[in-house]
């Protein structure tokens, strides 16, 4: 029995759209990505996947892409990323796993998880908005999603955890911007460990990894981990 993660699983199942168009990196991803995933993860092994999950515009055409996530093995905790456009109310969410009869998927927005006594909580998150050319309407997003983070973690410390893991889809923290809302969050309620997504590709090399002022970032993005889900405790 373990935590796990993976991002940005990208499926093109529903919608036929590989990401082998953005390199050889993701040649054959899909099958790679069921492989490593059935030879590590079991069924009572937890798998928290913070973002850009189908490349389906409309819930519906999803269904192929999350009947393969039900065939894995393994607890499975979604939360939102830059591409679900599929995504709606949370509401019409667990009514699409009620119909559907997913019995291993979870949608997070607002709550929270626990894991043994480890709390699972995040958002999805926004762009940083510190150099200055952010709009209005990065600002009101950036606002909302600082809320929406506040409103999970107040729903993990409910249950008094030993530890709190923050997940983001976007990157909370950059390798040359100041501290932020997300991370003031963090630093103010004891969290260090936070996990994150979104950056692909040249991307990664600006990709914060480490320890920074007392909180361990790490980058779980598919084709930065090769396609194998990163075991985060027992």
């Amino acid at each position: 029995m373990a935590l796990y993660t993976i991002s940005d699983l990208h499926l093109p199942i529903g919608i036929d759209k590989p990401m082998d168009i953005f390199g050889s990196k993701w040649t054959n991803y899909v099958q790679r990505l069921e492989k490593n995933w059935k030879a590590i993860i079991n069924d009572d092994d937890t798998v928290v996947i913070p973002g850009d999950i189908s490349w389906a515009t409309y819930l519906e055409q999803s269904i192929p892409d999350f009947d393969f996530i039900e065939s894995l093995p393994g607890r499975k905790i979604i939360m939102k990323g830059n591409h679900d456009y599929w995504w709606t109310t949370m509401s019409k969410l667990n009514k699409f796993l009620a119909d559907n009869n997913y019995k291993t998927i979870s949608f997070m927005q607002n709550n929270s998880f626990m894991y043994k006594d480890v709390a699972i909580c995040g958002t999805r998150g926004w762009n940083y908005i510190g150099y200055g050319t952010a709009t209005d309407e990065d600002i009101r997003i950036y606002e909302r999603e600082v809320g929406r983070f506040l409103l999970s973690l107040d729903e993990a410390k409910k249950s008094n955890p030993e530890k709190i893991i923050a997940f983001f889809h976007y990157p909370p923290i950059c390798a040359d911007c100041m501290d932020n809302g997300f991370t003031e969050v963090m630093k103010n309620n004891g969290i260090e460990l936070c996990i994150y997504g979104h950056i692909h590709s040249a991307g990664h090399k600006n990709a914060v990894e480490g320890v920074r002022d007392g909180i361990k970032y790490m980058l779980v993005s598919c084709d930065y981990r090769d396609f194998i889900p990163v075991k985060l405790c027992d």
